[in-house]
């Protein structure tokens, strides 16, 4: 055998040597893919960075520089943040927005963060898609009619919601002595705040004559009206909400309320390591759009394993750090980190679980595009199948299988 033949014959015996053991590493037990993925089949030399980056970028997604070995595939990017997006600053407060421009993942709703200082107004408008939210600080004033022409004045406080039908007018105001915070949610994944419809701009683009035979006043009385709109002003802030309520009384009472007080509801699923609260359309009936769950989860604690079968799931992490991994066909699976201020969006029956990676409780709002709720918990699941055909799946004991939890726990401790 010549030189060349031998040298073939090493080079591909070890070549297969190298293959075989890459291949039985990857089929070890939480390393299953083939080429082995994850940092830790790789050397130092390998991973590391010596081009341009930006560190303060990299440690928020610490997941994202190193995936579990478990990760594989390519996955759309589920993850963004208001903390990336500019603000629209004006007197009376600011906000800022993520249709699905900025967030191509989030298909079926787009959000937006604002707040409003004390006296703060969003003046009067109404949308084409309906308006959810969520109040995180402070106190607002909601002022709405109905198309039945009658009105709807409340005031809201962290942990509140409203929602507001599509076309239905409205206003809202912070009030003292701190305003407030809020997220938006819109059944529209393009609907944004420069796509409003404001009663100023209305009014500043119709001729004087039409104004006055309208309201039946001299045309000289809208002299003075803004000729661009205000969309957030500083303003007075209300009296007594007693007073505003009577002074709309007249059209009549709404037959259900258009706010709702989430976090002060009775837990749906609550453990140990957490809770979960709901609010659909069979509690919060004016929301037939917008389902919703306040997924609170404490150090250690796991949300568990599961997939939300009639709806894509929106997050808005409200607070804590956590550890979020997403399961497709594919195989696809991403692992993604998450702080306050961030947002994802799950597609709807794909597999996932939160895990609290951080010292304090992580709050998450889970929004969905539905009149109610679903869920699908894979170890409700797997306790409802015959455990003998279980176990067949996982070579394990049937005798283990009866040890999983058999109903949804929904967040399980560390």
């Amino acid at each position: 055998m010549d030189q060349l033949s031998r040298r073939s014959l090493l080079a591909l015996g070890a070549a297969g040597s190298v293959l075989a053991a890459a291949q039985a590493q990857a089929a070890s037990f939480g390393n299953p893919d083939a080429p082995p993925q994850g940092a830790i089949n790789s050397t130092p030399g390998a991973l590391s960075e010596p081009g341009p980056r930006s560190p303060a970028l990299q440690d928020q997604l610490p997941s994202f520089q190193n995936p579990p070995a478990t990760d594989v595939g390519n996955s759309p990017l589920l993850w963004s943040s208001f903390n990336i997006m500019p603000k629209r600053v004006q007197g009376g407060g600011w906000a800022r927005q993520m249709t699905a421009a900025e967030f191509p993942a989030s298909r079926a709703v787009s959000g937006v963060n604002m707040r409003l200082g004390p006296g703060g107004i969003r003046e009067l408008h109404w949308h084409l898609a309906g308006e959810w939210a969520l109040m995180t600080n402070g106190r607002c004033r909601i002022t709405m009619l109905d198309a039945e022409g009658r009105a709807y004045v409340e005031d809201v406080g962290a942990g509140d919601l409203w929602f507001i039908p599509p076309g239905f007018p409205h206003s809202l105001q912070g009030l003292g002595p701190d305003g407030c915070e809020f997220l938006i949610v819109f059944d529209d994944a393009f609907q944004s705040e420069f796509n409003t419809l404001l009663v100023t701009d209305w009014l500043a683009h119709t001729p004087p004559q039409v104004l006055g035979q309208n309201f039946g006043v001299p045309p000289e009385a809208f002299a003075r009206i803004p000729l661009q709109d205000l969309w957030i002003f500083q303003g007075k802030e209300p009296g007594p909400l007693a007073a505003d309520r009577a002074a709309v009384a007249s059209g009549g009472t709404v037959p259900e309320p258009f706010t709702f007080p989430l976090t002060a509801t009775k837990p749906v699923k609550e453990t140990a390591a957490g809770r979960i609260q709901l609010a659909d359309s069979r509690t919060f009936k004016v929301s037939t759009t917008i389902a919703a769950a306040i997924e609170t989860i404490k150090p250690g604690g796991l949300r568990q394993m599961h997939w939300h079968p009639n709806a894509d799931e929106w997050q808005y992490w409200i607070k804590g750090r956590g550890r979020m991994t997403v399961f497709d066909a594919g195989p696809r699976a991403e692992t993604i980190d998450f702080q306050a201020g961030d947002v994802a969006v799950v597609p709807r029956s794909q597999g996932h679980y939160i895990q609290n990676t951080g010292s304090e409780e992580v709050q998450v709002l889970a929004i969905f595009k539905t009149a109610q709720y679903q869920e699908v918990d894979l170890s409700d699941w797997l306790t409802h199948a015959p455990p003998e055909l279980v176990a067949q799946h996982f070579n394990i004991d049937p005798a283990l299988i009866a040890r999983f939890p058999d109903t949804p726990l929904g967040i399980q401790p560390g």
